[in-house]
């Protein structure tokens, strides 16, 4: 009896240590699986492929595209979308109503005759928050290209071509999210504080190709005048601009610099109490 009692522990004791030694098959397949289970095989949705690490946008542009901002470059504009012609003392409308556009390039050309335009921002019935006021001597080797603020939704953009029936001009209004704040960041240069009623001028080599220009303000009103010269007082583009606030409607323009001898000279309109700030700077260079 003692015998057979003690070979009868013994069994037990080992299906006892079996049991929780062995597990079936198909129970440990599922065990692996599961993700709150430590089994040293990492569940399928654990298992992902090596990241590559991300690489900055800016690294791929070109030196002009930095410095303009991340601005579309002119010529891709031109050749992707299609131009409006707006006749000689006609007005066209451009309307935006998505909040969610927050700056609009335009652009305006024409084939080789002078431009004169007036550029309008309406925001409401008679409320015009940003105008200006465009002269170019040759419109087709010097276009313009200026970025204008949208915010708060509900903006249209109007184009008056102030020439005679003789001078069209075509324009381009695009929505353009990129920001003037990314194009104040990305500038390099320096701003220099402009009184008002002061003058200031800047000279550029022949390899500038084309320059960028940055007025602002500290939210007061902003009245200036940017003149592209070649030779003593023969002015190739003038741009007269106005808004009610320099720091939220700052000005952004890209001036094309073609030929020897191009200087850009900023006056301030305002009185003395209304300074403002510029960044003048080389946008590309040959």
């Amino acid at each position: 009896m003692k015998i057979y009692g003690s070979l009868l522990a013994l069994c037990v004791v080992h299906q006892t240590s079996a049991f929780f030694v062995s597990e079936p098959k198909a129970f440990q397949t599922k065990l692996a699986s599961s993700p709150g289970r430590e089994t040293g095989v990492k569940p399928d949705v654990m298992i992902s492929e090596p990241r590559v690490p991300a690489q900055r946008g800016d690294a791929n542009l070109s030196a002009g595209a930095r410095a303009a901002g991340g601005m579309k470059p002119v010529k891709d504009t031109w050749d992707t979308l299609t131009p409006t012609i707006v006749q000689g003392g006609s007005l066209r409308t451009w309307s935006f109503a998505s909040p969610a556009i927050e700056s609009v390039q335009v652009l305006m050309k024409t084939e080789g005759r002078p431009l004169n335009a007036n550029v309008e921002l309406w925001q409401g019935p008679d409320n015009t928050p940003q105008k200006m006021g465009v002269y170019i001597e040759y419109g087709s080797l010097r276009p313009f290209n200026a970025m204008i603020m949208t915010p708060r939704g509900s903006n249209s953009v109007a184009i008056r071509n102030t020439g005679m029936m003789e001078f069209p001009l075509t324009a381009i209004v695009e929505a353009d999210n990129s920001g003037v704040a990314a194009v104040a960041e990305s500038s390099v240069e320096k701003p220099r504080t402009i009184q008002g009623g002061a003058v200031h001028t800047y000279a550029f080599d022949p390899s500038v190709a084309s320059v960028k220009v940055m007025l602002t303000t500290d939210g007061r009103p902003l009245n200036a005048r940017i003149e592209l010269l070649q030779g003593p007082n023969n002015n190739k583009q003038v741009i007269e601009y106005y808004a009610e606030d320099g720091m939220d409607r700052p000005l952004f323009a890209i001036i094309e610099t073609p030929g020897t001898g191009n200087v850009v000279r900023i006056v301030n309109t305002a009185t003395v109490e209304f300074p403002l700030s510029a960044r003048v700077g080389p946008a590309s260079v040959e």
